[in-house]
C-alpha cells in the first residue's frame, strides 16, 4: 500500500477532505524526505505538506518557499506561498485547504491527526533510505569509538561524533557518551566533562530524510570483570525482543506481548525486574521510536518495519536498528568491522551475532 493509498483510506474513514502535516518527521514522510526545519528547537516546521485525495501540496511563506522548491521537494509537488508578514502557517493552511480537514498541528476548526500509524510499515524506498542511513551511522560511530582514549572526556567524544555524523548530512538529536563512572550510575548518560576512564558506552539516535536509526557501541581499556557477561545478557534480551517482534507481527499481537517476552528474558538471564530501570525501545522509522513498548501497550506490531530495542543491565547496553519482516530479521546498523558474539533468544529458536565490547 502506497502512502497515498493509506491517506485515501484515512480520509474516507475519518470523513475528511484533506490532511496536513507540519511536524518535521511527518512532513518528511509525506514529501519523500523533505526538510521543513530551520529552528531545531521548534516542534513545528516552517512549511506544511497536505494531501486532499488528489495531490500532495506544500504551503510555505515567501521566505522558505524558494529553498523548499529548489532543494527539498520533488518537482511535481506544488508549493503555495503566502507573505511572511500576512499571517501564520496555520492561517495559510486553513485558507488553502478544503474542509473538513485534519492537521498534526493546531489549526482552528481542524481535527487532530496522529501520524504514527499512518507512517507504518515502511515502504521499499524508505527501507533503502534507512539502510543507507544505518550504514553511515554505524561507520561514523565505530570510527570515533576506535579512537577514544581513557583521558578523553565524554564531551570530547561527543563533539567529534556530532561533527562526523553532521558531515554526512545526519542530524544528531541524541548523542550519549557514558564514561565508566557515569554509565554505571545512569541509563541516559548525557555527556559531561568526566573522563572516559576504564570503558565507555556510546549511544546515538540520528535522523536523515526524516528516518531515524539508533545504535550503541562499547569500548574498553581496563574493563570491569562483569562487563562482557552483562553485555552478553543484554544482547540475549535484545535478541529475544527481535524474535518476539517477528512473531507478534505475524500473529497480529501487540507491543505488550513483545514486552512480556522481554520480561521473561531478563528473568532467564538472572536480572528479573531490570526492565523497570529503563525503557526497552520499540518501533523506529519517522521518529526515534514510533512507539515504546510497555507491559500494557496495545500498539500494533507491523511488518516490515524498523525496530530498535535497547535493553540495559547495570552499566551495559545492547542496541541496534533492525528491519524486521515476516521472513527476516536484518541488522541495518553494522559495518562488519566490529567484534560480535552469537547469542540465543530466550524462548525462541533464534540466534544472532550481536555487537560486543571492543577492547582497545
Amino acid at each position: 500500500m502506497t502512502l497515498t493509498d493509506r491517506l485515501d483510506q484515512y480520509l474516507r474513514t475519518a470523513g475528511l477532505e484533506a490532511v496536513w502535516f507540519a511536524r518535521p518527521n511527518s512532513f518528511a514522510w509525506l514529501t519523500g524526505g523533505g526538510d521543513n526545519v530551520v529552528d531545531r528547537e521548534g516542534d513545528i516546521g516552517v512549511a506544511a505538506a497536505g494531501y486532499d485525495g488528489d495531490e500532495i501540496r506544500v504551503v510555505a511563506d515567501n521566505i522558505e518557499a524558494p529553498r523548499l522548491r529548489d532543494e527539498e521537494l520533488d518537482s511535481d509537488v506544488a508549493v503555495e506561498t503566502f507573505d511572511w508578514h500576512a499571517g501564520s502557517l496555520a492561517d495559510a493552511v486553513a485558507e488553502a485547504s478544503p474542509t473538513p480537514a485534519a492537521a498534526d498541528f493546531d489549526i482552528p476548526g481542524f481535527e487532530s491527526v496522529a501520524a504514527t500509524q499512518l507512517r507504518q510499515p515502511l515502504t521499499e524506498t524508505q527501507i533503502e533510505q534507512c539502510r543507507g542511513l544505518a550504514r553511515d551511522t554505524a561507520d561514523a560511530v565505530e570510527a570515533v569509538a576506535r579512537n577514544v582514549e581513557p583521558s578523553h572526556t565524554e564531551l570530547d567524544v561527543t563533539a567529534v561524533l556530532r561533527q562526523k555524523l553532521e558531515g554526512r548530512g545526519i542530524a544528531t538529536p541524541v548523542v550519549l557518551v557514558g564514561s565508566a563512572e557515569r554509565a554505571q550510575s545512569y541509563r541516559h548518560y548525557t555527556s559531561t566533562d568526566t573522563e572516559i576512564g576504564d570503558y565507555a558506552l556510546i549511544s546515538v539516535t540520528v535522523q536523515r530524510n526524516g528516518l531515524h536509526v539508533s545504535t550503541t557501541r562499547a569500548v574498553a581499556f581496563d574493563p570491569p570483570e562483569w562487563l562482557m557477561e552483562r553485555t552478553r545478557k543484554a544482547a540475549r534480551v535484545e535478541t529475544t525482543a527481535l524474535a518476539a517482534t517477528q512473531a507478534a507481527g505475524r500473529d497480529g499481537d501487540t507491543a505488550g506481548d513483545v514486552f512480556e517476552a522481554i520480561q521473561d528474558a531478563y528473568a532467564e538471564v538472572g536480572w528479573e525486574g531490570e526492565w523497570q530501570n529503563h525503557h526497552q525501545g520499540g518501533a523506529t522509522g519517522f521518529a526515534g521510536r514510533e512507539w515504546i513498548a510497555t507491559p500494557e501497550s496495545e500498539a500494533e506490531v507491523t511488518l516490515p518495519q524498523g525496530y530498535a530495542w535497547n535493553p540495559t543491565i547495570a552499566g551495559t547496553k545492547s542496541e541496534d536498528t533492525y528491519l524486521v519482516s515476516g521472513d527476516d530479521i536484518e541488522l541495518l546498523s553494522e559495518t562488519g568491522d566490529w567484534p560480535t558474539e552469537t547469542v540465543s533468544a530466550v524462548g525462541y529458536d533464534l540466534e544472532l551475532p550481536r555487537h560486543t565490547v571492543l577492547e582497545l
